[in-house]
């Protein structure tokens, strides 16, 4: 004889169901209306961002692999099996509409907090005092002369650093990622003594097993406030990886704006002390400087332009080659690279479009362009050594 077992019959009280699922859009709704108290988001950041993200930083290190990732999968192919099954339920019952709202409910409730916690651990350090301000930068501008003056200091470093670094046949920079990220954990003991601010411990970064989306969609790497982790795409080229990693290890120490995660990961990379860091920081630098300086004075670009060495010059046409070349798909037959590269390209577009949307509705004018926009801190914190 067999008894018949059944699914317990729980009932959860209305209240308690209302109260979970309103819970996340009123911290959401109350952070909105906050945002614009720096003093409060200055708190906020010092108080409840930095714990929680040092916490989860130090639970992630653990492991080797990106737990983001892992998560973020999960989540995917978790909504991808939630939404066929919530087609199939639908179909096959009664009142299809009452039932599809009650399934649709649990997706939207988790999004819900998600961006919560996204909103308390990250989004309210681009409404808090930055990093400039808070270390006395003044801002305001920077003269041509001075960025011609600190363009032309990055170029000779970087010229002297050059012939030092490992290379292939082919002369590009090939330096070991596993030695690198090892090193990168002391990189910012030097700048801290200069910037208290940036004291802190941070956590070796995790190389991204999506590294070839990561390419493919025009990103170098990604921190993640909600495991602490700074993530690397493993597939660039080996040569601007350190002030990668540098850029991505600010965002650790609370560094939370783009073009000031930029100037401190340079600023820590020249002032290491590890001479793959130092050129990477230098070569980064030089690329942002040189940009400006074209746009302003090409006389004195091309000035500087003669002086850069054969090295130098080979990476950075690997940069460029690398990055043309995720900008197509070649599998040998013609339609199908042109439907895959299109596609590529559609879904580039998407994301600069969505991430650059995302930063400037978070306090950040300049959107992705903000990358590039560390110029003025690089120069006016360089030309004070020059001088």
């Amino acid at each position: 004889m067999y008894r018949k077992w059944s699914k317990p019959n729980i009932k959860i009280p209305i209240g308690l169901i209302i109260t979970i699922c309103v819970f996340p859009a009123v911290l959401i709704g109350l952070f909105y209306a906050l945002r614009g108290v720096v003093s409060f988001m200055d708190w906020t950041a010092e108080h409840i961002s930095a714990p929680i993200r040092g916490f989860m930083g130090m639970v992630s290190s653990v492991y080797p692999f990106s737990v983001m990732e892992i998560l973020l999968t999960t989540a995917g192919v978790w909504l991808i099996y939630y939404m066929v099954r919530t087609v199939m339920v639908t179909v096959r019952r009664r009142g299809k509409m009452k039932i599809m709202g009650k399934r649709m409910l649990l997706p939207v409730v988790a999004a819900l907090y998600a961006y919560c916690l996204f909103c308390w651990t990250w989004n309210c350090g681009y409404h808090a005092t930055g990093f400039a301000i808070k270390n006395g930068f003044e801002g305001g501008g920077i003269s041509v002369e001075d960025l011609a003056s600190v363009t032309k200091f990055f170029a000779d470093n970087a010229n002297n650093l050059a012939p030092l670094m490992e290379r292939d046949e082919n002369g590009r920079y090939i330096g070991d990622r596993s030695s690198m990220f090892a090193a990168s954990v002391g990189i910012y003991e030097n700048i801290a003594s200069e910037f208290p601010n940036l004291e802190g411990r941070v956590y070796a970064p995790k190389p991204m097993l999506y590294s070839w989306l990561m390419s493919r969609t025009g990103y170098t790497g990604i921190y993640f406030a909600p495991t602490g982790e700074s993530n690397i795409n493993t597939r660039t080229p080996a040569f601007l990886m350190p002030a990668t990693v540098s850029h991505e290890l600010a965002h650790q120490l609370g560094v939370f704006a783009e073009d000031e995660a930029s100037f401190v990961g340079i600023a820590a990379c020249t002032s290491s002390g590890d001479s793959i860091f130092e050129y990477s920081g230098y070569v980064s630098g030089l690329m942002y400087l040189m940009n400006a300086l074209f746009t302003v004075d090409d006389k004195a670009w091309s000035e500087i332009n003669y002086t850069i060495c054969p090295e130098i010059r080979t990476d950075w046409q690997y940069n460029y080659d690398y990055w043309q070349s995720q900008k197509k798909v070649e599998t040998g037959i013609e339609f199908i690279d042109r439907v895959l590269t299109s596609v590529t390209q559609t879904v580039s577009d998407a994301v600069d479009t969505v991430y650059d949307g995302y930063l400037k509705s978070q306090n950040q004018e300049l959107g992705i362009k903000s990358y590039g926009a560390c110029v003025d801190l690089l120069v006016e914190y360089y030309i004070k050594r020059i001088t």
